[in-house]
């Protein structure tokens, strides 16, 4: 399972620089790249909670292996017609495919894992994730820089090929599904799912995490291109983040063990924050890499950290439903960020992107910090 994970983070996460850049070389201005990055987040934010119950109800290897094939079919399509309106074509297929596979593949790490077992197989989760973030910029980058735009789609669109043959072949998940509470319960589940507040507020947290994340992967190419660099010294830049990140998944069932999830994620939102005030004060590769990798250790920790806080805190029976909440939120904010923040790179440049992001990650640590006070509370009553 893991394989397929670092297969299809690779063409995922490619995906995000070439259309960025191949949108710049097209013509683009900032807010319509913007555009075309939300376009990623619409069927995500309007079909992750029916994508979570699907995975509940189902189990996962049919959405696994028709999301997969999905990614691939739109990466396609810029390869076909490498025209302007085709961005926007694959972006939006590339999110409604992504969100099948991306909910059920969270699931089965949980649906397969013990409570003892659980930090390491989400953390083992995200070092996959985060080569794949490694491999995909850097596989992009070069790619572009020899292949040119439209033919890096298809380079990409061979890699979740193989995902999907691996997986239409594999037994090992058939039989993976979570046990679905009476209908009865089921209703009340669903419609009390955010009155949890623990969940509501690691939900929110988790959103703010991956605001960070992908500002960053939409950002730093318009930023890099801006200051001269090539697109291999994006990929570079954009592979240290993953770097990172790998880095510091290792150690993160050892710190969770030690410290909390709560307090591990609670530093690691403040260290994103400082790195975001960095950038803007550096324009070459080397620097803006150093910067990156710091990043990495911050964003890279919180994403397993919260998505097993969503998982633990989720109703019995509903914990695809739960991430597919976590989706629709996060996509929501995926949809916003780019097209504020793409307004606001055109209108004031771009330290004020950098140090908005540093206040909402800011803002997510405080989140953070109540919310372990609170629990703190309840458990001494």
């Amino acid at each position: 399972m893991l394989g397929i994970v670092l297969l299809n983070m690779t063409a995922f996460r490619g995906s995000k620089v070439v259309v960025t850049l191949f949108a710049i070389e097209l013509g683009a201005p900032q807010f319509y790249i913007g555009a075309i990055i939300a376009m990623y987040s619409v069927f995500p934010m309007l079909l992750g909670l029916y994508a979570g119950k699907l995975t509940d109800r189902l189990g996962v290897r049919r959405p696994l292996i028709g999301g997969t094939l999905g990614v691939a079919l739109a990466l396609l399509v810029p390869f076909i017609f490498p025209v302007r309106p085709a961005l926007y074509v694959s972006a939006t297929l590339i999110g409604a495919s992504w969100v099948f596979y991306n909910v059920c593949a969270q699931n089965l790490i949980g649906l397969l894992s013990t409570p003892e077992s659980r930090p390491k197989n989400f953390s083992n989760y995200g070092l996959v994730m985060a080569g794949g973030s490694f491999f995909g910029p850097m596989l992009a980058g070069f790619s572009i820089d020899n292949f040119g735009h439209a033919n890096t789609y298809l380079v990409l669109a061979a890699i979740p090929v193989v995902s999907a043959v691996i997986l239409a072949t594999s037994t090992a998940i058939r039989n993976a599904k979570s046990k679905v509470p009476k209908e009865e319960e089921q209703a009340v589940y669903s419609a009390n799912l955010l009155k949890n507040v623990p969940l509501r507020r690691t939900l929110i947290t988790s959103a703010i995490v991956l605001t960070g994340t992908d500002l960053f992967q939409f950002y730093m190419p318009i930023y890099g291109h801006s200051v001269g660099l090539s697109a291999s010294a994006i990929g570079m830049v954009l592979g240290m983040f993953a770097v990172a990140a790998f880095v510091v998944r290792l150690v993160m069932p050892a710190l969770v063990k030690r410290y909390s999830a709560d307090t591990v994620l609670l530093c690691a939102l403040y260290v994103g924050a400082a790195s975001y005030l960095l950038f803007p004060l550096f324009d070459t590769a080397v620097l803006l890499a150093g910067v990156a990798f710091i990043l990495g250790l911050g964003m890279g920790c919180s994403q397993p950290v919260s998505l097993m806080l969503i998982y633990e805190r989720a109703p019995a029976g509903r914990s695809g439903e739960a991430l597919g909440l976590r989706l629709t939120i996060n996509n929501f904010m995926h949809i916003a960020v780019p097209m504020l923040f793409g307004t606001l790179g055109t209108a004031l440049g771009v330290a004020p992107v950098f140090y908005a992001n540093a206040a909402i990650l800011a803002a997510g640590g405080v989140i953070t910090s109540r919310a372990r006070s609170a629990l703190a509370r309840r458990a001494a009553v």
